[in-house]
């Protein structure tokens, strides 16, 4: 495959509003020994994103700057290292940034094959969610066949992919959402019962629901204003997942007895400082254990809009709302 010098991606000029994301041209990037180089076809678009546009998650060192956490793709060429990988593969990776590209480097063992019958956007939806719910719902959380589990943002691309995931492993699964238009999209997705937070309390919601005895686990990406009703709504020895802080990080009252007298745990991550072995480690476990369940249907990611790579502001802008259900991307090529 003969590469092209130069390629388009999209810049930031400055820290900013949607705007500042323009087109510009650069040189393709040259992949580490350890790396593949895509070919991009189609790039997700998260709140990370959105907050490295703002200026509020700068990349690690030695990443892009470029915006963009994971895509999909044919590999173009391969680091001197990389075995199991060929030119000519399509592959979906999570990245360390650079995703809103034609061109973007990934190291090989945080790059998964598309799941059978799946195309590059739907294999480009996949990464970021799947990586963070399964590290973090699976992994940390401990969640387990028979155990219940409250979501909240039921219809972000985390809450999607964790119901689903939790549904097949024969979990029982709440979640809560902001319109019930979004609360009956969390039922079809597998949801038991779905919980409008503008109009209910979730944490008397889930009382009733479970007949007092509450949930397993409870992944949250809301953060402080949610905290202590994240923790009441856990049972004897519940876990309280933390994967964002939307809405605030610093909770001012914080009884440290209540849990210890029901033994709760608290986890939380974050993906992108993690090393390159243990995202390869979680790529392996989702081979493993999550492809299989892709490759025979069972669960996919919902797809709310695709835009060009050149209206990537309209798609942050539209992020920035939460009216979408599910997955924002962004097409790059045919």
């Amino acid at each position: 495959m003969k590469l092209p010098e130069r390629m388009r991606y999209l810049d930031t000029a400055g820290a900013g509003e949607p705007e500042v994301l323009r087109v510009a041209t650069g040189p393709v990037p040259q992949p580490k020994p350890d790396e593949v180089l895509i070919r991009v076809l189609a790039a997700g678009v998260n709140r990370p994103d959105v907050m490295q546009r703002k200026g509020m998650y700068p990349p690690p060192p030695n990443a892009s700057p470029v915006i963009g956490l994971e895509v999909a793709g044919e590999v173009a060429a391969i680091g001197r290292e990389v075995a199991g990988i060929n030119v000519g593969d399509c592959v979906c990776a999570l990245t360390n940034g650079g995703g809103y590209a034609e061109y973007c480097v990934a190291p090989a063992p945080q790059c998964l094959p598309w799941p059978a019958g799946y195309d590059a956007l739907k294999s480009a939806a996949l990464p970021e969610n799947y990586f963070t719910v399964w590290a973090n719902l699976f992994m940390m959380g401990r969640l387990t066949r028979g155990e219940s589990l409250l979501v909240h943002g039921g219809t972000s691309g985390i809450g999607v992919t964790a119901i689903q995931l939790a549904r097949e492993i024969g979990g029982t699964v709440y979640a809560t959402a902001g319109s019930r238009e979004k609360c009956d999209a969390c039922v079809r997705l597998g949801a038991t019962a779905a919980i409008s937070y503008r109009d209910e309390d979730f944490a008397q919601r889930i009382r009733e629901l479970t007949k007092g005895q509450g949930v397993d686990v409870v992944l949250d990406i809301v953060g402080a204003p949610y905290t202590l009703r994240n923790l009441e709504c856990l049972r004897m020895d519940g876990r309280l997942v933390q994967v964002a802080v939307m809405h605030g990080a610093k909770v001012d009252a914080f009884d440290l007895s209540f849990v210890m007298r029901k033994r709760l745990s608290i986890v939380g991550s974050t993906m992108r400082p993690r090393t390159t072995a243990e995202k390869g480690q979680i790529a392996k476990a989702l081979r493993e254990k999550v492809w299989p369940v892709l490759d025979a249907g069972r669960c996919a990611p919902v797809i709310h809009q695709v835009f060009p790579l050149a209206e990537a502001a309209a798609a942050h802008r539209l992020m920035e709302t939460s009216a979408h259900i599910g997955k924002i991307m962004l097409k790059v090529a045919d």
